[in-house]
């Protein structure tokens, strides 16, 4: 069922006919006779996927009316090709579910993304090397000569640093 609907709104509309004047407006609906224009085969639903950008616009529209004929049928009785033909016309990557980008497109985005990528390693390293070197309160040197001195104003002396039997860094973290 959803599928039917799904291939009738897929369905290339037929162009309207000419607009009628107001004289014609009483008479009957003309009809268009079928003999002047060319009559098309029916087009094989085994293979449309293979074909179905090779099809002319009234190709297309005939298949979709065997399609839409086939799918009046229970659903149990069709058989694999009509079946896949039908989710192909209905859901196929084809009109505007046709992908929009290629190879090129691809290799596009991966130059692209791989020279952001090298450009931000580049203003990193450049904004570090300009950087100011560290200050001298982070050196090791200047971390150990806090812990004697903490050791010295008996800092801590329950749990901490000048605690007896202290095993701990102290203030020490730099490698």
């Amino acid at each position: 069922m959803y599928l039917a609907a799904a291939v009738r709104l897929a369905r290339q509309r037929a162009p309207a006919p000419l607009h009628r004047s107001i004289a014609t407006t009483v008479s009957a609906p003309t009809t268009y006779s079928s003999s002047s224009s060319p009559s098309l085969t029916p087009v094989p639903i085994s293979n449309v996927e293979a074909s179905w950008t090779k099809l002319s616009p009234e190709e297309r529209a005939s298949v979709h009316q065997q399609l839409e004929t086939i799918q009046q049928k229970d659903w149990k009785e069709l058989s694999v090709d009509e079946k896949k033909a039908a989710y192909y016309v209905a859901f196929g990557p084809h009109g505007p579910r046709a992908p929009i980008d290629t190879a090129a497109d691809r290799f596009k985005i991966y130059l692209y993304t791989t020279g952001l990528i090298a450009l931000t390693g580049v203003v990193y390293y450049g904004i570090h090397l300009m950087a100011p070197p560290a200050p001298r309160t982070l050196t090791k040197e200047w971390e150990e000569a806090t812990n004697e001195r903490a050791k010295e104003m008996k800092l801590n002396p329950i749990t901490g640093i000048s605690s007896e039997g202290y095993k701990g860094k102290g203030f020490v973290q730099s490698k």
